[in-house]
């Protein structure tokens, strides 16, 4: 049977952007099936950070970053690149200690990152409050509108890559039935649609987190570095219930995009009032400038978690010829140029540049 592509890729988010754009560098035909339902692509922040809660986590996000960096030259500008860096604030003397111990982590894989007094934090972010403890200073870091790179990832081998908006409603060894009834077929299929995959793999380990993002008017010069309370990564990354921590980026609009929220009972993309309330109070805890600022837009969005908080990268270890890049949770944007990497090394048998095991699907039970 003829086949309509070498590989066919469902989910034209940043994650299967990405996917096939490593493939399409590799020689291959790739077929993008998307729907057009939107995901975390559209509704996250596009934050480029590098995180550290495991050391795969960081090797994930470090190369990842490091090839944003590559192609930072060569994005369109309406892909907003800002090389903002990331503030990570110390409310207090605890949490100075966990930037010091953040600090030598970074430092110990080749990453810039310098510690700034509560003076120096002053007089970088001015409109933070007085009393802070100080911050971590991650240079490096950046932010991109990730809807658009998408779209000059998925452009960049146009002989190569083919997207059709397609639903696809089952997918079976080498070929996906699409709604109209066709069936496509391919050597190999990638699932890349984040928190859509359990529609087509059930048995996949994920779970939605729904998170609430908020945009103000434009105000040049508020803000000039992506800020994140250093309790985020207690308060949020690693909770179990619902929780909020202060999250801003400065837009190259002049806009502010507020978060972080995260919830564990709702699939619903309405606005939670109350989860909106407890998130900007705690953003103006530490900006109280933010309460004479308009808000112009909120929305919500929902990111797909798995138990371990690694994503799910590589062959199903039970379904022939089937490959995994979903479960991303919110690093989908900053973690998509390692896992395009990852996942065309293994579909094209080349050797990866960092190591695959730990993102492996196989390690959880993927049974049928």
């Amino acid at each position: 049977m003829s086949r309509d592509a070498d590989v066919i890729v469902i989910g034209a988010g940043i994650v299967g952007a990405a996917c096939a754009h490593d493939l399409a560098q590799s020689g291959l035909q790739v077929r993008v099936l998307d729907d057009r339902r939107g995901g975390a692509t559209a509704a996250g922040m596009g934050h480029l950070v590098v995180m550290d809660d495991s050391p795969a986590e960081l090797a994930l996000s470090h190369f990842s970053l490091q090839r944003w960096h590559e192609w930072a030259p060569l994005l369109r500008g309406d892909c907003a690149w800002s090389p903002c860096g990331t503030l990570w604030i110390a409310a207090n003397e605890a949490e100075m200690a966990a930037a010091h111990d953040k600090q030598r982590t970074l430092q110990a894989h080749g990453l810039t990152c310098h510690l700034i007094t509560s003076h120096a934090l002053q007089a970088m972010e001015p409109a933070l409050r007085t009393g802070l403890a100080g911050a971590l200073h991650v240079p490096g870091d950046s932010a991109v509108y990730a809807p658009h790179a998408a779209k000059w990832l998925l452009n960049r081998w146009p002989d190569r890559v083919h997207v059709q908006q397609a639903t696809v409603l089952a997918i079976e060894e080498g070929c996906v039935q699409l709604d109209n009834r066709q069936w496509l077929h391919a050597s190999a299929v990638v699932l890349a649609n984040g928190i859509h995959a359990t529609q087509l793999c059930p048995e996949l380990p994920i779970t939605p987190k729904k998170g609430q993002l908020l945009i103000t008017d434009r105000y040049p010069g508020e803000v000039h570095h992506q800020l994140v309370e250093l309790g985020y990564i207690t308060s949020a990354h690693h909770s179990t219930g619902p929780s909020v921590a202060f999250n801003l980026q400065p837009r190259p609009t002049g806009q502010l995009l507020l978060g972080s929220s995260r919830q564990f009972d709702s699939t619903s993309s309405e606005v939670d009032a109350d989860m909106m309330a407890h998130m900007l109070d705690r953003a103006l805890t530490y900006m109280p400038g933010l309460a004479d600022l308009n808000a112009i837009r909120c929305w919500t969005g929902l990111r797909a978690a798995t138990p371990d908080g690694l994503p799910l990268v590589g062959p199903h270890p039970t379904r022939p010829s089937l490959y995994l890049a979903v479960g991303h949770e919110g690093l989908g944007v900053t973690t998509a140029p390692a896992t395009g990497h990852l996942l065309a090394a293994h579909i094209t048998g080349s050797p990866p540049q960092l190591a695959p095991t730990p993102y492996l699907p196989e390690r959880f039970p993927l049974a049928l």
